[in-house]
This record gives C-alpha cells, structure tokens and sequence, in this order.
C-alpha cells in the first residue's frame, strides 16, 4: 500500500485491554481526523470534560520506561509509543486516538492489535499531497553509552539498531528496517515488550509494570525465556526497539525521510535525537510529495510539489 496523498481511517476501531504500568484496564478508539491534523490523543472521562493532545515531541513530558504526553496541567497518555507506531507504520497521517484512562493498552506488548483496528476501520486517501520532514544533515546525541544518530535519506525511513544486554540470553542484537507498510506488519508489528525478572522488584517499587504478565511482556533471566510459548522472532528485542523508534519519531508530527542509528538506546534517547533535530533549523525542511527509491534518471526537484515524480520542497525550515 503506498499513498501519494495524505490519509485518515475510514471509520473507528476500538480496542480494549489493560495498561501494562498503571495495571488500570482502559479503552482506546481510533477515528478519522482532517487534513493535516496529525495524531490527536482525546482524554476522556476527566471530570466530566475531554481534553486533547497533540503527539508532537513539544508535548512530551517524561521517557522512563515510556513515552508520556501531557500539558501544562500534567500527564493525559502514557504509554503512546506502540499506537503511534501502528499508525505511522502503515502510513496513516492523520487520527484521532480516544482513550479513557491514563495509559494506552499494552495489548499482547506489541502493536499487533492497532495494526488489527487500523484494518478494521480502513484506510482512506484525503484531497492534500502528504509531506515529509527531509533530514539534512546529520544530527547525534550521546548519553552515557548510548548514541543515537538521525542522517539524510531522501528515499524513505530507515531504521538501524544495535542493543546490548549483559544479559546472556538477550546479548548483543541489530536490526535494520526500510519502513513500508507491508513490512512493519511482517517484520516488526508482532515483537514484543521485553524485560528481566531481575528488574520487576525496581519496577514494582516504582510503581511502573503493575500490569506486566508473561501475556504482553517477553521476560528474561539469566539462564533463558520464561515465556512457555517461546520468542516470535529470534531477534524480537531488536525488532521491538524498532518498534518503539518508529512510535517515538512518529512525535516528529510528519513522516520522516531519514536514517536513524540507535545503540544501546530507548524512548529517552530517541526523543533527545528528534528534538536535537527539530531544534536546528537548518538540518530539515519540509517536503510534499512521494519519495522514489532508486529514481531510474536524474530528475529536477525545482518549486513545490512532485517533480518528475520526486519530492519537492514545500518550505524550508526558515520558512512557517
């Protein structure tokens, strides 16, 4: 599936589940939303009144153990990261995301579920050209031993990602993902949250993984597995943090056009890289159309729009 133009859901799909930190069961809807919105979270059952958040990376208010959205008044969504995926993993530009308690469902801990109620409501192509944010050049950030790296790629996303667990059994794993529909359903939608037993004690005192259960995590010790049903994947940890990178850049407001490295990274890290990127004006624009991997000719990429089938700049980063 490929659009040329921006897309919204053809109807709502809800979904139904408990959130895997607050342990509170909670209901999520997806629906159509207009031209250019975005993704917007809706806040319900709040005294009596709904309130509204943008999924933009200026609205993140915290990244331990999760992306969490909020305003001036305080956290409205934690958990985020997984429906955002969903969302911009199958190319859907603009959704309304209703939700009535504190924390998005962690489903089965992947995105498997989204993706399901994205099929059911449909997918539909609305009247505007989509846009890009075109990364220009390169931008990093390290923190301790992590590093994370956005660079340009005017032919779509990629996502590269390295972990490295001491833990025996997860150890050292990479993964490199060209994003398209058809390949985050197949290659990414299905891994899994993962953790150690070890941690669940921290967490617990924390007050963090109160709905954790061997149903939506995949959980290690240091001998092997202990979910019966064993890894979806070989490399599913790997694959997870993909998924997770492409919920948290999803905050990026529109489709991205760049490389993305990870090592040893998470949703801190992956914010800090985002907002290092929309901080500098210079290292992105703004562009409308369709990227074309390996264009067969040198094409023009002159004004606004698509040229000889290529993007084309729709404003640059000093331009509102």
């Amino acid at each position: 599936m490929k659009f040329s133009r921006q897309t919204t859901l053809r109807a709502q799909a809800s979904v139904a589940g408990v959130g895997v930190h607050s342990g509170l069961p909670v209901t999520l809807t997806l629906g159509p939303a207009p031209i250019d919105a975005g993704f917007i979270f809706v806040r319900t059952g709040l005294d009596g009144c709904d309130r509204e958040v943008q999924a933009t990376a200026e609205q993140v208010i915290s990244t331990e153990f999760a992306t969490v959205l909020g305003d001036s008044a305080g956290p409205l969504v934690s958990t985020a990261e997984h429906v955002l995926a969903a969302l911009r993993g199958m190319g859907v530009d603009n959704a309304t995301i209703e939700i009535d308690g504190p924390e998005v469902p962690i489903m089965d801990g992947s995105a498997a579920a989204f993706v399901a109620a994205i099929d059911q409501a449909g997918i539909v192509s609305q009247s505007a050209q989509r846009r890009f944010i075109q990364v220009l050049k390169p931008i990093s950030v390290a923190i301790g031993d992590s590093f994370g790296e956005l660079k340009p790629n005017a032919n779509g996303f990629r996502a590269e990602v390295e972990i490295d667990f001491t833990n025996p059994v997860i150890g050292k794993q990479s993964y490199t993902f060209d994003l398209s529909p058809e390949r985050f359903r197949r290659e990414v939608s299905r891994a899994r949250t993962f953790g150690l037993m070890a941690d669940v004690a921290r967490l617990w005192g924390a007050g963090f993984a109160l709905g954790a259960s061997f149903e939506n995590t995949a959980v290690f010790d240091d001998e092997r597995l202990l979910n019966p049903e064993g890894l979806r994947f070989a490399d599913e940890c790997a694959r997870h943090k993909v998924l997770d990178a492409v919920g948290d850049l999803a905050l990026a407001g529109l489709p991205l056009l760049g490389t993305y490295r990870s090592v040893r990274g998470g949703h801190k890290l992956n914010h800090a890289v985002l907002t290092a990127l929309l901080a500098d004006r210079t290292a992105w624009r703004v562009v409308e159309g369709e990227p074309v991997r390996r264009p067969a000719r040198p094409v023009a990429e002159v004004g606004s729009g698509i040229v000889g089938g290529r993007i084309a700049a729709a404003y640059g980063p000093d331009v509102s």
